[in-house]
This record gives C-alpha cells, sequence and structure tokens, in this order.
C-alpha cells in the first residue's frame, strides 16, 4: 500500500534509546512507575467525582474529563516507549508513525482546549455567579468536552496528512523516542520556509488562540476578584483558580517551547528531555496538583481512599 510517494511499510528507526543494559533497566523502571502513577493518579480522581454527589459540578465534570484525556494522551506513545525500551530493534513503520502522531497531537490538542473551557467555566461562576447555574448546564459541558476532542483530532489528521505526504529522506532515523512533530520534520528531505510556516500555523490554532482565550479569561477573573471587599472571599475565589493555572502555565510552557519555534531552533538531547516532561510529568503532576491545592478535592479524595482501604481489607 501506498501513502503519497511513501510505502506505508517503511520503516523509522528510533535513536534516543539507551543502549547500556543497566541504562535500559533503570528506564524500563522509571517510566513504569511514572505510568503506574499517571494512571493510578487519574483513574482515583474519575471515581472520586463519580462517586461523590459533592463534586457532580461542571468544574470537577471538566477535571474528570481531563483525566480521562491524560489517560488516553499518555496510553498512545508511553507502552511504545517501554516496548522500545526493552527490544533491540527500536522501529515503527510509516503508518504506525502517523497514527500515533494523530492521536498524541489530537489528545494534546484536546488537553489545550480543555483547559480553555474550565477557564470559562472559572470566568461564569466568578464573574457571573448567579448566571452560572444556568449557563454551565451538563448539556453544555458535555458539548465542549466533544467539541474539545473533535477539534483538536480534526487538526492533527490536517496536519499529519499535510507532514506525511512531503518526500523523505533515505535516512528514516528519528532522534527521538516516539513519532513527533519537530523530529520527524527533520526528516523532510525539501525543507522550505513554506513548509514550516505550515505547522506553526497549526500549532499556533491549536496553541496560542486556546491559550489567548485563557489568558483574557484570567484578566476578568482577576479584575472581578479584586472588587470583592473580604478577603475571605478573595482568597475563596483565587483558590478555586490557582490548581487550574497551575496545570494551564506547565501543560502550555512546554508545548509552547516544542511547537512554536522553527524547525532550525530544534535541539535534539534537549527537546527529548522537554518531550519527556510533558507526556510523563505534566499527566503524573496534574492529579497531584488539583488535589494538594484544592481543599475540598483532597478531603474527599482523603475519605475515597479510606472507604477503598476498609472494604478491601474485609
Amino acid at each position: 500500500m501506498i501513502w503519497g510517494n511513501h510505502s506505508l511499510l517503511m520503516e523509522f528507526v528510533f535513536l534516543a534509546y539507551p543502549t547500556q543494559p543497566e541504562l535500559r533497566v533503570l528506564s524500563f523502571l522509571g517510566v513504569s512507575l511514572v505510568y503506574t502513577l499517571i494512571i493510578s493518579g487519574n483513574v482515583l480522581i474519575i471515581e472520586t467525582i463519580q462517586t461523590e454527589a459533592r463534586l457532580h459540578t461542571p468544574m470537577y465534570y471538566f477535571l474528570g474529563s481531563l483525566s480521562g484525556v491524560e489517560i488516553c494522551y499518555t496510553a498512545v506513545v508511553v507502552p511504545h516507549i517501554l516496548a522500545n525500551i526493552l527490544q533491540s530493534e527500536k522501529t515503527i513503520t510509516l503508518l504506525g508513525c502517523a497514527t500515533q502522531m494523530i492521536f498524541f497531537i489530537g489528545l494534546g490538542n484536546a488537553d489545550c482546549l480543555l483547559l480553555a473551557s474550565m477557564a470559562y467555566d472559572r470566568y461564569v461562576a466568578i464573574c457571573h455567579p448567579l448566571q452560572y447555574p444556568l449557563t454551565m448546564t451538563l448539556t453544555l459541558c458535555v458539548r465542549l468536552v466533544m467539541a474539545s476532542v473533535v477539534i483538536g483530532l480534526f487538526l492533527s489528521i490536517q496536519l499529519v496528512a499535510f507532514i506525511f505526504s512531503l518526500p523523505f529522506c533515505r535516512a528514516q532515523s528519528i532522534e527521538h523516542f516516539f513519532c513527533d512533530v519537530p523530529p520527524v520534520m527533520r526528516l523532510f528531505c525539501a525543507r522550505s520556509h513554506i513548509h514550516e510556516q505550515s505547522v506553526l500555523v497549526a500549532a499556533t490554532l491549536a496553541i496560542a488562540m486556546p491559550f489567548f482565550f485563557i489568558a483574557t479569561s484570567y484578566v476578568f477573573i482577576v479584575a472581578a476578584v479584586l472588587k470583592i471587599h473580604s478577603a475571605a472571599g478573595r482568597h475563596r475565589a483565587f483558590s478555586t483558580c490557582s490548581s487550574h493555572l497551575s496545570v494551564v502555565l506547565l501543560q502550555y510552557g512546554c508545548c509552547a517551547f516544542m511547537y512554536l519555534r522553527p524547525n532550525s531552533s530544534y535541539y535534539p538531547k534537549q527537546d527529548q528531555f522537554i518531550s519527556l516532561v510533558y507526556t510523563l510529568g505534566t499527566p503524573m503532576l496534574n492529579p497531584l496538583i488539583y488535589t494538594l491545592r484544592n481543599s475540598e478535592m483532597k478531603g474527599i479524595l482523603g475519605r475515597v481512599l479510606t472507604r477503598n482501604c476498609l472494604s478491601h481489607s474485609k
């Protein structure tokens, strides 16, 4: 089968994996531990939100959806990374590479759009509290989550179709752990300004525009909070936004560094480290940020863990 001028069975080789047996074992154990923490932390958040009636609100519905997207997002690449660490041949076919990139970029886009939806939820809750129950209905929340996933995957499909329609050189070696845009872009035989600009436009649509929306929302939120006379009221309003803002800065900071820059500034070793941060670090830290910086979530999560431990001990 042929896609453009490429055979779908053409293989790429990953070069970023350690070759020494000791480093391979340590890498496998480290990635396995982090992946276990990611899955368990996000599943625990989803279970807590589903079982506790007090958390059946738009803010926690978005948080549960974000955890679900993070589980799928890491599942696209982390099992493949673990398998490649142990395998002697670290290869992937063109079709496999394109499929991995579609879901990795698409779910990453959905993550960014979900954070924008959560910013809108906080904006309505703080700036228009009387209209909040009428505006943030379950129907609207479901539509925003579905739109985030559909738009994210749609933009990703367009980008990946464009990338894999370009001619690759004979050296099909990827200096990375998985198929991501910057390292794959370096495989082009014909590098042109138009190609880079097309990728930057797609990245801007997926990253910069949602971030601008979030930033604008927080300008109105801060202005509304500063009008609150009581210090306790201002603290309560800011505390509901601090965890979300922390995740936004972490997620968008890494994504902007990776994708909102020209291909000429790509440095393999540095970018490999950054990719591990937003592939493993961010999904692992998000549950911790949302629980440690949210007293309500932390208290309910403690009760759920205690209840689960007691039920298993019987």
